[in-house]
Parts: C-alpha cells; structure tokens; sequence
C-alpha cells in the first residue's frame, strides 16, 4: 500500500499542484513584467511561498521550511525594504545599461524552458519514488539532509560557504573607501561659503507655503518664485518635486471650495435629519 501510495497522484495533490502552479506561474510573469519593483518583488514573494508549499508536499519539510524563512523571509523582505526606501522608480527599471542584456536574457529564458519542458516529460513518463523511503532510513527529512550534508557533500558545502564567505568580504572591499582628509566642521563650512561668496545666509528651507510643510516643495524667494535649492538634490534627480506654480495652486484651491461645499451640504441633511 505505500509503494502504491508513492507511485500515484491522489487527487487532492492533483488539484493543489494545478491551483498553486497557476499561482507560482502568475508569480513569474508578474516579477519580470511589472513596471514598478516592488510590485516585482511582492510577485516574486509570492511565487516562493507557492515553491515552499510545494516543498512541504512532497515531503520535504527542511527544505520548505528553509524557503520561506531565509528566502521569502528574510532575502526577499530585505530586498522589498531596500527598493522601497531607495525609491526605484518604473523609469528607472526601463534604463538598458548592458547593449544586448535584452537578448541575452530572452534567450536564457528559453533555454531554462527548454530543460524544464525536458525535466517534466521525462519526470511524467516515469513513476516517481517520492520521499518516505529517504526520510525513513535516515530517521526524517532533517536527518537526512544532515546525514548528506555533512558526510557525501561535506567538501561541496564547505567550498559554497567560503566562497560566500569571500563575495561578501569582496564586495565590503570593493565599496569601502577611506577618508583621504578631515571631514569639515559646520564653522568651516560657513566661512567657506562666505569666502566664496556664494549664499551666505543659509539655504531656504522647503514647505513655507501657508498649506504645505512638506520637503518636496519648493520654498518660496521674496520675488515669489520658487527657490530650488530649498528641494533635496535626491528629489529632483529623480523628478518628484510638487508642481507650486499658478495653475497648480488654483486647481488645489478649486478642490477645497468643492470639499468645503460638500461638507456643508452634508451638515445641512444632517441638521434637517436630526
């Protein structure tokens, strides 16, 4: 009766496999056609929670257990973070910096279809074994995998941990750079500014405006236009300065005339309601 249970699909694990494969392939195409990078990597989130759950199917609960903590938990959520607080925009994602990345890409992708289209119709012309006869002999799924680790792959795995070891080392290398002189104090940096001539009184501060305290509005000059400088050198690189101007200005007000309005309505059905 196991080995029978092990060769067959029963239809429960049918129809999870169809239901969560629909969802880790909706996953996948989200993660390389959404235009935003947190929507890709919230899709890519998703898609290895389905991988765990597929993990735990089949019986191997180190494995799926290990996917949704270090990778869903912890990478994912650590990249999710970073893209949210540097603030990669969809113009940003849609910037080519490799000639031919495109193609190159495009045809790793076909190729990984290719052998996965092989991996399946060779794994569904065959009966599968499953995991209860490896679990078993070594006394579960964790002692298993240990038993493996540590005895036939033992020098693979060490090599893989100091190989990781030394990309991270590299890479806090090659990012670290050494303070060549000593960092100015703010006295300094004032009496530079006035030698040079160049705004000696200090820069205007954003969100002077009656409505606005905010630091993506520009300040305004005593000749009423607005002052750029008042505006982080970040946000208008990247184009996310609030439009102040005449036009935009009398938009906003028209917008709280109309609210005003409407809330006055509803105060009055609410008087006659009473």
């Amino acid at each position: 009766m196991n080995a029978l249970a092990a060769t067959t699909t029963s239809t429960g694990e049918a129809f999870q496999f169809w239901v969560l494969g629909i969802v880790a392939v909706a996953g996948a195409l989200g993660t390389i056609l959404m235009k935003r990078a947190v929507h890709s990597a919230l899709s890519l989130a998703g898609t290895m929670i389905v991988l765990a759950v597929f993990y735990l199917a089949n019986g191997a609960y180190f494995l799926g257990v290990v996917q949704i903590i270090v990778y869903t938990g912890a990478i994912m959520m650590l990249f999710l973070f970073v893209v949210m607080l540097v603030g990669v925009t969809a113009a940003d994602s849609l910037k080519e910096t490799l000639k031919g990345q495109r193609w190159m890409a495009a045809l790793c992708g076909v190729g990984f279809g290719v052998l996965l289209i092989a991996g399946i119709g060779n794994a569904s012309l065959k009966n599968f074994n499953g995991l209860d006869a490896a679990n078993s002999a070594h006394g579960g799924n964790v002692e298993g995998l240990a038993a493996l680790i540590f005895t036939k792959y033992v020098f693979a795995f060490e090599i893989t941990g100091a190989l990781l070891i030394s990309a991270a080392v590299g890479a806090m290398v090659l990012t670290h750079r050494e303070r060549t002189e000593r960092a100015k104090t703010q006295r300094e940096l004032a009496e530079q500014r006035v030698r040079e001539g160049k705004h000696l009184p200090p820069l205007p501060a954003p969100g002077v405006y009656a409505r606005h305290n905010a630091v993506d509005i520009a300040g305004l000059l005593p000749d009423g236009t607005p002052s750029q400088l008042s505006v982080s050198k970040t946000l208008r690189d990247r184009g996310q300065i609030r439009d102040v101007s005449t036009e935009a200005m009398n938009d906003l007000k028209a917008l709280e005339q109309r609210s005003e309005v409407r809330l006055g309505r509803d105060r009055d059905e609410e008087e006659v309601t009473r």
